[in-house]
């Protein structure tokens, strides 16, 4: 399965998704449109309508962290070419895989906030993706060349090591995971209107930085162990043999269901409109920003939301729902056709921010960067509003707030 088939939201419509199975749409009710203002009443759940949006859900979360390992895993060859052979050519060839495993592990994001196998109490999920970094934590960085565990010959570059030094003595001191990768390859961004500029003589010796083999090793390492991780989160959605996915199915429906819209409720309110866009709206930071070193951001925030997207249309590559919009629609039809408007709306708002993210950030409150960071901002807050309306009509209460 690949993820490049997905089609683009705008080109979907409500008649489509419901065809999986909700109910009439003509209710004659006045805000039919609005969505917001309607009088319908809290609907409990019930099993035979929650079963196939659950076991739909379950397909798409391993769908798509089976594309997310597979991505890895071409990652991991990229890589392993580099550090044997380190040249422009090689070089380029990792960074490309790198921005190619960003694809689907981004659109994983959604399953995420309700102690699931990510990020549960051993979940992997902040040695996976934990950011922001502190680069010197781990190698030499402008003014201190010879900072980080990797000019420490002491440290024994290995992964349950690596492991353990993970957000060591403070979050920001990321050692492991997809923005550690990054930063190897990337190096720090300087550049006021591109990505880091490292070279690939950093892993020869006799290159301009010091321990090549050290950096080398850091790098096969740390991409190994993304390996590890995906795929012990993967397998725990299997089907028949994924023990999490058998106690997830086996929840009441309203536990359910409140897991899942915990999930891309907490991202779209808080993670990913406040914790990575407006925090950097606010502090024009580029360390803000969620890829810094491949200035990569545009891409991470369209692929978050797309797992948004994704969960409530029941979608991804062969996966074709029911998704959540159903139990909306049969509830509120009005309601659930402004989630699916408010869908189109905010992709197309967040595809509209200029690239690289770290400049759309810069200048006044009215240059065009900034005005569509915050156009994007505020629809992906009103979606939030939207879910919580949804589920309070499930007679669900929705948490969408970071603990």
């Amino acid at each position: 399965m690949t993820i490049d088939s997905i089609p683009s939201l705008a080109g979907l419509t409500l008649a489509f998704l419901f065809a999986a199975g909700c109910g009439d749409s003509g209710s004659g009710d006045e805000d039919a449109g609005t969505g917001t203002d309607t009088d319908a009443a809290a609907t409990p759940l019930t099993v035979d309508e929650v079963t196939p949006v659950a076991t739909a859900y379950a397909d798409l979360v391993y769908a798509t962290y089976d594309d997310a390992l597979s991505r890895a895993e071409a990652l991991d060859v990229a890589v392993q070419a580099f550090v044997d052979a380190p040249d422009a050519e090689t070089h380029e060839a990792a960074k490309a895989a790198w921005l190619e495993a960003r694809s689907p592990y981004g659109q994983s994001e959604g399953f995420r906030f309700y102690d699931g196998p990510i990020d549960d109490a051993d979940g992997p999920e902040g040695q996976l993706n934990a950011w922001p970094m502190d680069e010197s934590y781990v190698d030499g960085v402008e003014g201190m060349p010879d900072s980080g565990i990797i000019n420490d010959p002491d440290v024994d570059i290995t992964a349950d090591m690596l492991a353990s030094l993970n957000e060591e003595g403070g979050e920001e001191n990321v050692a492991t995971g997809y923005h550690a990768i990054e930063f190897l390859l990337w190096g720090q961004d300087l550049s006021e209107d591109g990505p880091g500029a490292r070279t690939f003589e950093d892993y020869v010796d006799g290159g301009p930085a010091s321990h090549p083999d050290r950096r080398g090793l850091y790098l096969r390492t740390v991409s190994g162990l993304l390996l590890t991780d995906l795929q012990a989160v993967r397998d725990e959605w299997a089907d028949e043999s994924g023990a999490y996915r058998a106690e997830f199915l086996a929840l009441s429906p309203d536990a359910l269901i409140q897991k899942v819209m915990r999930g891309i409720g907490t991202l779209t309110a808080a993670e990913l409109s406040e914790e990575r866009m407006n925090v950097a709206y606010d502090t024009k930071l580029q360390e803000d920003e969620h890829s810094c070193f491949s200035d990569n951001t545009h891409n991470d925030i369209l692929y978050n939301f797309l797992s948004i997207a994704n969960v409530v249309r029941g979608r991804y590559g062969s996966v074709q729902g029911p998704g959540l919009i159903t139990l909306v629609h049969a509830r509120d039809p009005a309601l659930a056709q402004a989630i699916e408007d408010h869908l189109v709306e905010t992709e197309a708002l967040i595809m509209a921010i200029p690239a690289p993210f770290d400049q759309a950030i810069e200048g006044d409150d009215a240059d065009p960067g900034r005005m569509a960071v915050a156009a994007a901002i505020e629809s992906l807050r009103d979606l939030g509003d939207l879910f919580v309306q949804a589920a309070s009509l499930m007679d669900l209460t929705l948490n969408t707030s970071l603990e």
